[in-house]
Order: structure tokens, then C-alpha cells, then sequence
């Protein structure tokens, strides 16, 4: 995607379906965390001593990769090629940000690599499974 690309795509935005749906996902995923899994599941799960076998480590992680996937290509992604694509690269991008921590002076957990991962699989497989029809609409077209 070029500047000029980006222009184009900025001067032509609008709400459509499939926007509306991802941000609501990732949004979705910045509720969950900010008023369950953040004041209420994590320190019930730390104060019972339960082995929830670090999810409530990496909950944020998790929740926050879901969420800066979807956000973002709820905002800039145009079609399935260029989502797909982005969710790859948001991915990466916040592995390579949690490998980046010694910068910031704190420890690597290797937990948190493995959760954005992980998820960052999970979501391929959700835009996939929520935009299916329109994936299929799309491949109808091009043959």
C-alpha cells in the first residue's frame, strides 16, 4: 500500500457492514478486558491461588491482541486479501513488541509471546468464520 493508496482509501471511507462488525469485535474485546477479566477475574484467579494455566497472565494479551486486530482492520482493512494481510502483521507487530521489553527496562514473558500467537491464530479463524458469506461473495466474483 502506497501513500498515494492510503489517500485514496481515506477519501473513500465509509461504514460499511463488515466495518462495522470488526470494530465491534475489537471493541467488544477492550470492554471485556477493562471491566471483567482486568478488576474481576484476574485477582479472583490470583487471590484462590487457581491454576487457570496463565490465562489470567496473559488475559491482557490475549484480549488486547483481539482487539488491536479487529480495531484496526475494522478502520483500514478493504477487502479480504488486505485483512487477511493485516492481521498477519499486527501479529507479528506485537510479538516483535513483546520481545522489545528489555528496551523498556521489564522482562520478556515468554507467556505473552505464546498468547499473542495464539490468538492472533484465533482471530484468522474468526474473520474467517464472521465473514464468511462475504468471503464466498468475493470468491464467486473473481472466477
Amino acid at each position: 500500500m502506497t501513500i498515494k493508496e492510503l489517500g485514496v482509501g481515506l477519501r473513500n471511507w465509509r461504514f460499511t457492514r463488515e466495518r462495522i462488525i470488526n470494530l465491534t469485535v475489537g471493541l467488544s474485546a477492550v470492554f471485556i478486558y477493562e471491566f471483567l477479566a482486568r478488576p474481576i477475574y484476574r485477582p479472583f484467579i490470583y487471590k484462590n491461588n487457581i491454576n487457570d494455566f496463565h490465562l489470567a497472565d496473559t488475559i491482557g494479551n490475549s484480549l488486547g491482541t483481539i482487539a488491536t486486530v479487529f480495531v484496526l482492520i475494522g478502520l483500514i482493512g478493504e477487502g479480504r486479501v488486505q485483512s487477511i494481510f493485516l492481521i498477519k502483521i499486527i501479529v507479528i507487530s506485537v510479538a516483535l513488541y513483546e520481545l522489545a521489553h528489555p528496551l523498556l527496562g521489564k522482562p520478556i514473558d515468554p507467556w505473552d509471546i505464546v498468547a499473542t500467537v495464539l490468538t492472533g491464530g484465533l482471530c484468522l479463524v474468526l474473520y474467517r468464520l464472521i465473514h464468511r458469506n462475504t468471503l464466498d461473495k468475493e470468491q464467486t466474483i473473481e472466477n
